[in-house]
């Protein structure tokens, strides 16, 4: 079940919907090395990299390449302080394309030199290993920290491939992943993957380090500048400044990337003895007004798109919903310790839509899921754009205000074959509470219900939190899809929970 791949170019079938949105433009900041160099490469044309890999690195397999392994203290376990080291990632399979690897010290920039001997092959993939390997290099990096035990240097942060990077903070295991720049992400052309180039570690702080990053590819060039301090939350602080070499209205900016295979909506999906397969399952966005909107996501029968339109977003990101191990059955994925990821933009970023895109899967073994912020406005060739925020993963349930949805769940009505049974789970909500509930494209609901769940177990000061269901039955009839709003209301119709949104797309047999 162990898995990580990326996603295919299927998602550049995807049709994006909905408005995009704003940006904030950089400030001048003179002499910061990777920035001015990816100022002044926009410029330039783009010049792609050789990712023909020499022996013994070609046409490995996953097995091959995951027996090559940074030996310690050449490529391994390399201090950068008492606190943190990093390890040097090797080239092969899907990582092709090298990347240099330096770090500031007291008397300098000192880079990192690759050469083949600073890895360890297994015998059972390879025969000769020769000490060089002209044309390859290190295709990115893994940071560690003692942070489970304080007598091992756990990782905790890995860079490699594309853009990508992944994080993980205490008694967590590794499950989605963000990258620097998504460029056509749902949309009709080919998906563009724009690469790091570069990446420069600075002098490790008391409980953070920070990462440059050049990124390299044929419609932009970009800057990222992170800073992560690793815990129990780790916590990244980023500003990505992107400079296009032609005008793109496709971009996506904090992109986050994880699998969804089945949960409680629409179980049915796969036949599998486990609840639930999932990095994720929610969307959760704190829009610039302040309303919390809660959107399940799915695996869906086609590929689909959805934006929430929105200014200056306070918050948006993919959420592990149920952290229990009874809600998925999975003693070697351990799905309930992967991390939550969530962006916290800093300063104004204007008009635009976190974009949520959905492809279909017939298994766990590929992501299938992105979500980012799209500007509604294109950025112009030569222009410069910054985007500053911070991104947290994290086990904690997201924070709302008011009640909180504790899950939701579906199947096809038994008596009513072309209907459907909602039920969605509430903690917190007074008794007088109410359903609003809407639904699109002609579909309708119906006889909806509030129902008095037992309560929670008591919290340490004695006191027990109410619990709710709210079920419905949705009669699609004739449309392929509806969107569905379900908003708890109070005495004074106001909301008392985040706003449960839901796309029903028709089953893949035409059913519902």
């Amino acid at each position: 079940m162990h898995r990580r791949s990326f996603l295919t170019t299927a998602t550049a079938a995807a049709t994006l919907m909905g408005t995009r949105g704003g940006f904030a433009r950089t400030p001048d900041r003179p002499g910061d090395g990777l920035l001015d160099r990816a100022r002044k490469l926009a410029s330039e044309p783009y010049n792609a990299p050789n990712r023909e890999l020499p022996p013994p690195f070609a046409g490995l397999d996953y097995d091959a390449y995951r027996g090559i392994r940074p030996l310690p203290g050449r490529a391994a376990m390399l201090d950068l302080d008492d606190s943190f080291a990093v390890d040097l990632l090797p080239p092969g399979l899907y990582f092709q394309t090298p990347v240099i690897i330096d770090r500031i010290t007291d008397t300098g920039i000192v880079p990192y030199d690759f050469a083949a001997d600073l890895f360890s092959f297994d015998l059972r993939y390879f025969d000769e290993i020769p000490a060089k390997a002209p044309g390859a290099g290190f295709t990115g990096l893994r940071l560690r920290t003692p942070l489970n035990d304080p007598e091992h240097m756990d990782e905790f942060l890995v860079m490699q491939g594309a853009s990508y990077f992944r994080a993980i903070g205490r008694d967590m295991v590794y499950g989605l992943s963000a990258r620097t720049i998504a460029l056509g992400s749902g949309d009709q052309g080919p998906e563009e993957f724009p690469d790091i180039v570069h990446l420069r570690l600075h002098q490790p702080g008391d409980t953070s380090e920070r990462i440059e990053g050049l990124i390299d590819s044929p419609s932009l060039t970009a800057h990222i500048d992170m800073t992560i301090t690793p815990g129990d939350d780790t916590r990244q602080e980023i500003s990505v400044t992107v400079f296009p070499r032609e005008t793109i209205s496709t971009i996506g900016i904090a992109p986050l990337t994880t699998m969804y295979f089945k949960g409680p909506l629409r179980s049915s999906v796969g036949d599998d003895f486990r609840p639930a397969v999932h990095d994720s399952d929610v969307l959760v966005i704190k829009n610039g007004a302040g309303e919390m909107l809660w959107r399940p996501i799915s695996n869906p029968a086609r590929i689909q798109a959805s934006a929430f339109s929105d200014t200056n977003p306070r918050s948006f990101g993919l959420y592990q919903s149920d952290r229990s191990f009874a809600a998925f059955q999975d003693t070697e994925a351990h799905y309930n310790h992967r991390p939550s990821a969530m962006v916290q933009p800093r300063g104004d970023w204007g008009k635009g839509a976190v974009t949520l895109i959905e492809i279909p899967t017939a298994n766990e073994f590929m992501d299938n899921i992105v979500a980012f912020w799209r500007p509604e406005q294109p950025l112009e060739k030569g222009s410069e754009h910054r985007f500053d925020y911070d991104l947290v993963w994290t086990l904690a349930p997201a924070s709302t205000e008011g009640a909180k949805i504790l899950q939701a769940r579906s199947g096809i009505d038994p008596i009513e074959q072309e209907a459907l049974q909602y039920v969605v789970d509430f903690e917190g909500l007074p008794e007088n509470a109410w359903p609003e509930l809407t639904a699109t494209d002609g579909a309708e609901f119906t006889d909806p219900v509030v129902l008095a769940l037992p309560p929670a177990a008591s919290s340490e000061d004695g006191t027990q939190a109410s619990r709710t269901r709210v079920a419905f039955k949705l009669r699609p009839g004739n449309a392929d899809l509806t969107n569905l709003r379900l908003v708890m209301r109070g005495a004074e119709n106001q909301s008392l929970a985040p706003v449960w949104l839901h796309r029903w797309t028709r089953a893949r047999d035409g059913g519902v």
